[in-house]
């Protein structure tokens, strides 16, 4: 298991299921402040989701129809074309996506953050 940090901690687990969040470029706020320290990651994640379920400015491209049936398809690409993960479940919002996988080889969460 490799271990590493930004904002959040994040652990690359191969055959072990991850929620997985990624979101569009400028979709947060440029004056958010991030939580305190003493947050739990958990509690800093839901913050900050708040801020992107409620976004009403900034980057909403995942809403358009034919941009978001395209990321859904490199979704199943990810599982079925390139079998990096098996994929349990997903959701695309306006402007982020959330998943559930399985990966299946090691590097698939520091790949796609890079």
């Amino acid at each position: 298991m490799m271990h590493y940090e930004r904002r959040l901690p994040h652990w690359d687990l191969v055959d072990h299921p991850v929620f997985v969040t990624f979101r569009l470029h400028g979709s947060l706020p440029a004056s958010r402040v991030f939580p305190p320290q003493r947050l739990t990651s958990g509690k800093a994640f839901v913050a900050i989701d708040r801020i992107l379920d409620t976004s009403t400015s900034g980057p909403l491209y995942l809403r358009m129809p034919g941009i978001a049936a395209l990321v859904v398809a490199c979704l199943h690409d990810g599982e079925q074309r390139f079998h990096r993960y098996q994929m349990h479940s997903f959701v695309v919002m306006p402007n982020h996506v959330h998943l559930l996988v399985t990966p299946l080889r090691a590097g698939l969460v520091k790949a796609a953050s890079e």
